[in-house]
């Protein structure tokens, strides 16, 4: 059968592509320039999944001559490794020795973070898949993290292999995979401990196959689980201790420089208005006003040495980004004077989420920080502080 032209189905475009996808020719090249030592399973040394989160920071890496072309068509010679995690270089090595010793891996801190984001990265570089997700609600059950049934299936033949529907978590413990889990916290206590035996024992039993050579999963060299928890939400179910044994956990602070934070924000806002369809036209000095502001409310103290009533939202890198985006996307196609007059209105968005009483503390900032700047003679503060009606 030949098909036309307008029958052909062209497969639409995707919004954000996953970090395998994303990365895949960095992945390739980590590949093929470290032939070192790596755990079973695994698709890249621990050293190049260091190198594939961190970056190579100055350094082109070139592959050695021998290994030119074994990685693929299109997999340059040389290339630079672009830093997609902005942290401490410390946190992602022992974040890659947990899980090359077979830990469960426990990423923990407020929200906006970067704690899904350096999982998925992790999972991409350890296995080369980021899709075995579990998203932990109030209403996950244990299928999630186990296994469920084909139930047109299970009536018809029973209890049996083809009937059984995997979980992404046996699903990585079959392939030898990294399985992820964010929120695990957000699931009920009992559904959590369903991973108590999985990680201890790394074998999953399925009683209804009892006396078949299914009744038990084993793990697959490489199998591996990252789970993420914003511990102040709330929400937040309190994990066994049985279970937080079986987790190293490692803290993912916010960012702590001023000048990596910013330019984190533009990066991760210029993607966003750029797949919105247009360019990013938001000043360098806009920006640093938006990450000073973000960074004032989330630290309760000013970079002069001012107090600040924090507000009880979390200022996160992630909120700061959304905000830079949203006047991205405003000065490309609802153009309207000076994108810096939207600022304090979309503040006003980020601080209202949670607590009515926050708006009283946004407007103390700016009857403290912002006023004192403006008094100082800068414009672009004394600009915010003219903007101070627009908080009402």
């Amino acid at each position: 059968m030949t098909m036309t032209d307008d029958q052909v189905t062209v497969p639409p475009a995707r919004q954000v592509l996953a970090a395998e996808e994303r990365y895949a020719t960095e992945l390739a090249f980590l590949a093929a320039h470290d032939a070192g030592p790596r755990p079973p399973g695994w698709a890249l040394t621990p050293r190049a999944v260091v190198t594939f989160v961190c970056g190579s920071g100055d350094e082109t890496l070139e592959l050695p001559k021998n290994r030119r072309g074994t990685a693929g068509d299109g997999t340059p010679a040389r290339l630079r490794v672009a830093a997609k995690f902005v942290g401490e270089r410390a946190l992602v090595e022992r974040c890659v020795v947990t899980l090359a010793g077979e830990r469960g891996l426990l990423l923990v801190g407020e929200p906006g973070t970067a704690k899904s984001m350096l999982s998925e990265l992790l999972a991409a570089a350890v296995c080369g898949t980021s899709a075995l997700t579990v998203q932990g609600t109030a209403g996950t059950t244990e299928d999630a993290f186990r296994y469920g049934w084909n139930y047109a299936l299970l009536l018809a033949q029973g209890p049996s292999r083809t009937a059984l529907v995997d979980s992404p978590v046996l699903t990585a413990m079959r392939a030898g995979r990294v399985a992820r889990i964010e929120e695990i916290t957000r699931c009920l206590p009992e559904v959590q401990d369903a991973l108590v035996s999985i990680l201890s024992d790394r074998r999953l039993s399925v009683p209804e196959l009892a006396g078949t050579a299914d009744a038990q999963v084993a793990a697959t060299p490489g199998f591996s689980v990252i789970a993420t928890a914003n511990l102040r939400d709330r929400g937040v179910s309190e994990m066994s201790a049985a279970l937080k044994r079986r987790f190293n956990f490692e803290t993912v602070d916010p960012i702590a420089d001023a000048e990596a934070e910013t330019t984190l924000v533009r990066r991760q806002a210029t993607s966003v208005v750029q797949r919105a369809g247009a360019a990013f036209g938001v000043d360098d000095a806009v920006l640093d006003a938006l990450v000073t502001v973000f960074r004032d409310l989330r630290s309760g103290r000013s970079d002069e040495g001012w107090d600040v009533e924090r507000p009880g939202t979390v200022m996160s890198t992630a909120e700061a980004v959304q905000v830079a985006a949203s006047l991205g996307v405003a000065a490309a196609y609802l153009p309207s004077g000076d994108v810096l007059d939207l600022l304090p209105g979309h503040l006003l968005g980020v601080v209202r989420k949670d607590d009515p009483a926050d708006h009283g503390r946004l407007l103390g900032y700016w009857d403290g920080p912002v006023r004192r700047r403006a008094e100082d003679g800068s414009a672009m503060w004394r600009r915010l502080w003219d903007l101070r009606e627009n908080l009402r």
